[in-house]
């Protein structure tokens, strides 16, 4: 059994539907490497490859050529270029940030959509909570290190409810359409306040809000998981940085 197969069987599912989902890891997987080793690729996102392992990521959630992707709180861009190039041009992305991440987020963003060298991505600036896609319009969300983002106020600026933004990400999904949620996990007796504090939330919290979205949970990972983070400190502490334990979640619609 190959890696992406692995990463896989980490909740008890049916044969046939193990068997399904590896063979779609390994034709995502295919997909995703030759987006990674297109020419035009900057060299600082080559750069981070080894610590995001987007193929594995990407493989893991399923991919596929065609599909319109929503891809929430995109930051710079480094996993909208994957996406945008990994759905080739019978697909499309939505590259979502909230107006509050304009100071640090609004020139790379520009730098990497100028010229109109991803053809397939829209960007849209607007907070989580009001998602700029039609209903059942979107094969896959993503939300890459970033639920725990609802809980914190740059600026004093809040960057939407939380019960509303996962009615909205289960408003834009197409029926059997699917949610990655990945993000830093907290302890166990944490509240939400770790997503302001540390920067960190408990899966258990995201879990609850998908379900009671509507959302059902398919497949998680150990892909990003690290033992030996405490999940009580902030995730920019020098003894964890860019190594924390994380959450690999895939919801459906």
């Amino acid at each position: 059994m190959n890696r992406f197969k692995k990463l896989l069987v980490t909740i008890v599912l049916p044969l046939s539907l193990l068997i399904g989902a590896a063979a779609q890891a390994d034709s995502s997987a295919e997909l995703v490497q030759a987006s990674l080793n297109h020419s035009d690729r900057p060299s600082e996102d080559v750069a981070e490859d080894s610590r995001r392992m987007p193929l594995e990521v990407l493989a893991f959630a399923g991919i596929e050529e065609g599909m319109t992707v929503l891809e929430m709180e995109a930051g710079s861009g480094y996993y909208t270029e994957i996406l945008s190039r990994t759905v080739g041009n019978s697909g499309s992305v939505i590259m979502q940030n909230p107006p509050a991440f304009d100071g640090f987020a609004a020139e790379p963003v520009r730098v990497r959509l100028e010229n109109n060298r991803l053809s397939n991505v829209t960007f849209t600036r607007v907070n989580f909570d009001q998602l700029e896609a039609d209903n059942n319009s979107v094969d896959m969300v993503t939300w890459i290190l970033g639920p725990h983002e609802l809980w914190f106020e740059p600026g004093g600026q809040n960057l939407g409810d939380s019960t509303e933004t996962f009615s909205q990400i289960a408003r834009v999904l197409k029926p059997g359409g699917v949610f990655l949620a990945i993000d830093h996990n907290a302890t166990a007796d944490s509240g939400t306040d770790a997503g302001s504090s540390l920067h960190r939330i408990y899966q258990g919290i995201v879990k609850e809000l998908a379900e009671d979205a509507g959302l059902t949970l398919v497949r998680a990972s150990q892909l990003h998981s690290n033992e030996n983070d405490p999940l009580d400190i902030g995730v920019q502490d020098p003894s964890i940085r860019e190594n924390t334990d994380k959450f690999v979640l895939l919801y459906q619609k």
